[in-house]
């Protein structure tokens, strides 16, 4: 068929009088052909997207009937040289969606610290060099590539312990309510388990140890003013990615202690010993390498769980707690001291709780992040903080008991080198006197 189909394509040609009519010809058989090619292409898309929707819809219904996944298929294109591991681009692979055990459902507040301590995703390091920002305790890790980030290495054959390179060599940098997270690669494989160890220790006395690794974890956690410790374990084989990133994060209030792999809630413990610093470390097995990246510890974080507080407002808590309350809700135009009109929801609260309040005075601060000179910020911020005692004033506030104050960027509690960083610094802080 395809000879003759040539055939008449060449009488075809020599029919023609004349080179136009013959080129002209031509191109519309190129046309057609293009045309058909691309229907092809197009129609065998179609067929794959099809497909891939037809799986996904079998693996909803099989995960709303209790059963397991099928695997996943490797995505990864180019192995790792190490473990026989796939990269990825480039570009960051995000941490897929959240998953829950078997019979349970998803309990997560996890609620990350505003205030950043030490954080490091890697971005800048020499691959093969020992990570900048981190302090060796044992052994060694190295700066690598892993599914598409940027990650820290744990040195293969040996057990290997890491912790923040922090200024001055501080070993007591927890303050009493922060957040920890960070991404842990989780290896899949049925002969090796991945082996991660955090510990949370004290300047003096016995640390605290949590243990994960691709199907389970297990935690001593030392309790507070007693040398008695609490301790756990929990299967996690259903919420684990294998071979795949995770997230682990981990608040502490006061007391509370509680942790989170891929958003979902393991640990719980309503009184732990308060810590001073920690460390990262490993367990090796043959034939595998452990990996993190994106670290980051932060003050603040989940409100602290007191029965008795429970009725309290926001405000009314951290004035109580502290003295003073401190707001990133009230929010003015760009470079004016002209609120904006979602702000009086928060100036409302506040309102409310200086009228139940009519003895208490306050010094109402403002503060502005660095863009700008302090020519020009320091009397914004003085501005805006008497529009704020203006608008208190508005809702039945005694002005008597406000004085305005304008701090400009000279009292930032974050890094302005970053947006979120100058998005924490623009603020408003309530303080009692």
């Amino acid at each position: 068929m395809k000879k003759l189909s040539i055939i008449a394509v060449l009488i075809a040609l020599f029919a023609f009088p004349a080179n136009v009519d013959a080129q002209s010809f031509l191109k519309k058989l190129a046309d057609r052909a293009t045309d058909r090619a691309k229907y092809k292409v197009e129609r065998k898309v179609e067929d794959a997207v099809d497909g891939a929707v037809d799986d996904a819809e079998d693996a909803a219904v099989d995960a709303a009937k209790g059963k397991k996944g099928k695997d996943k298929k490797a995505k990864n294109e180019e192995a790792d040289e190490d473990e026989g591991y796939t990269q990825e681009s480039m570009d960051e692979v995000p941490v897929k969606k959240q998953k829950v055990a078997k019979g349970e459902e998803l309990k997560s507040d996890f609620v990350p610290g505003t205030v950043v301590i030490f954080e490091d995703n890697l971005q800048g390091e020499q691959m093969g060099e020992f990570p900048s920002k981190w302090d060796l305790i044992e052994n060694n890790a190295e700066v690598a590539r892993m599914n598409g980030k940027m990650a820290i290495k744990f040195e293969h054959g040996s057990n290997t312990s890491i912790t923040p390179l922090i200024k001055d060599g501080n070993k007591k940098y927890l303050p009493e309510v922060y957040t920890l997270e960070f991404d842990f690669f989780a290896t899949g494989k049925e002969d090796a388990n991945s082996a991660y160890n955090l510990y949370l220790i004290p300047t003096d006395g016995d640390r605290s140890r949590i243990w994960f690794g691709q199907d389970r974890m297990a935690w001593t956690i030392k309790k507070p003013n007693s040398d008695d410790q609490i301790e756990g374990n929990k299967d996690i084989d259903d919420i684990i990615e294998k071979n795949d990133w995770n997230h682990f994060a981990l608040s502490f209030n006061k007391r509370a202690l509680k942790v989170y792999v891929n958003n979902v809630r393991i640990i719980n413990i309503p009184n732990a010993q308060a810590m001073d610093w920690f460390t990262i470390d490993t367990e090796f097995w043959e034939d595998h390498i452990d990996y993190i990246t994106n670290i980051r510890l932060a003050k603040g974080g989940v409100e602290l769980y007191d029965r008795n507080a429970q009725s309290m407002t926001p405000i009314e808590k951290a004035i109580a707690e502290t003295g003073k309350f401190v707001t990133n809700n009230i929010l003015f135009e760009t470079g004016k001291a002209t609120l904006k009109a979602e702000s009086m929801e928060e100036i409302q609260k506040v309102a409310d709780y200086m009228k139940k309040n009519p003895s208490a005075r306050f010094e109402v601060q403002g503060h502005t992040d660095n863009q700008g000179s302090d020519k020009i910020n320091d009397p914004l911020s003085q501005q805006r903080a008497e529009a704020v005692v203006k608008a208190l004033e508005g809702l039945g506030v005694d002005g008597i008991n406000l004085k305005a104050v304008g701090k400009g960027s000279h009292e930032p509690v974050a890094d302005n080198s970053t947006e979120a960083g100058r998005a924490q610094n623009r603020r408003v802080v309530f303080i009692k006197r």
